[in-house]
């Protein structure tokens, strides 16, 4: 029987978001696809179907509240949802020329990344909390634990991600609904490549999905990955300011501007 009857995911187009829904699809499983990407969503959902799986999908914006939520409240007044996997997500930053992400840059992350994910989980907690069960996955980044010099907006954008979920998990642990956040650093996808520097201890995609599902099926209440850059991330963070800040600008991840239509 799998874990899970009915699963959101967001970001699902493409990347870790099309992986996992690959990964949770079976035979008896209703798949809620969300993404911007209208073409790749309908690749992944015929991928799923062919495993057996029920798919459902709606091309939405994260970032449109109102629409989200809309569709949510619809999806689930059909068949509760057990899991959400707020997974949407995009990068900018620092481009190879220099030039800065502005605010623009900065404020699209917040908004996708972080804020996005709040309209992805937030109008399915009452019915979650009401029935004293379910889990809600938040995949974050390693960046959150220390921001980056050439990537600020998105380390300031996983940061509050991160927070928001640790903080939901400790509220919401006595109501019976479980939160994963999950930490992940570089793996291959179209966001990775983007990366115009060193990528340490970089996974494929494969692997990043593997982990990432394991960490769900098991209840994990963190996850991140791969533990020595996380490790380093944290200890870095420790240091003295001035000691960290030279330490980072050594970090060179200026980000190549994007192709197409983020997830």
């Amino acid at each position: 029987m799998a874990p899970f009857g009915c699963v959101v995911i967001s970001g699902a187009s493409r990347g870790l978001g099309a992986a996992l829904a690959e990964r949770f699809a079976t035979r008896g499983v209703t798949l809620r696809l969300l993404a911007r990407t209208a073409s790749g969503l309908a690749e992944t959902a015929a991928r799923c179907a062919a495993r057996g799986a029920t798919v459902e999908t709606a091309a939405l914006d994260v970032r449109d509240g109102v629409a989200v939520a809309a569709q949510l409240l619809a999806w689930e007044a059909t068949r509760p949802v057990d899991c959400i996997i707020a997974n949407a997500g995009i990068a900018r930053g620092v481009r190879p020329d220099g030039a800065w992400e502005g605010l623009a840059g900065a404020t699209e992350q917040v908004a996708v990344n972080l804020l996005g994910a709040m309209h992805l989980v937030e109008p399915l907690l009452p019915a979650m909390r009401e029935r004293r069960a379910g889990r809600i996955v938040l995949i974050a980044s390693v960046a959150a634990y220390r921001g980056l010099p050439d990537a600020p907006g998105y380390a300031a954008s996983k940061a509050g991600l991160r927070a928001y979920g640790e903080g939901l998990r400790a509220a919401l642990a006595p109501r019976g609904v479980g939160v994963t956040v999950v930490l992940p650093g570089f793996f291959d996808s179209a966001m990775g490549d983007r990366w115009a520097g060193p990528r340490p201890l970089a996974v494929s995609l494969d692997v990043a999905a593997e982990r990432t599902h394991r960490a769900i099926l098991r209840g994990a209440r963190r996850a991140a990955f791969p533990l020595p850059l996380a490790a380093l991330l944290r200890v870095v963070d420790a240091m003295p300011a001035g000691v960290s800040d030279w330490m980072v600008r050594r970090m060179r991840f200026r980000i190549r501007p994007e192709d197409g239509p983020s997830v």
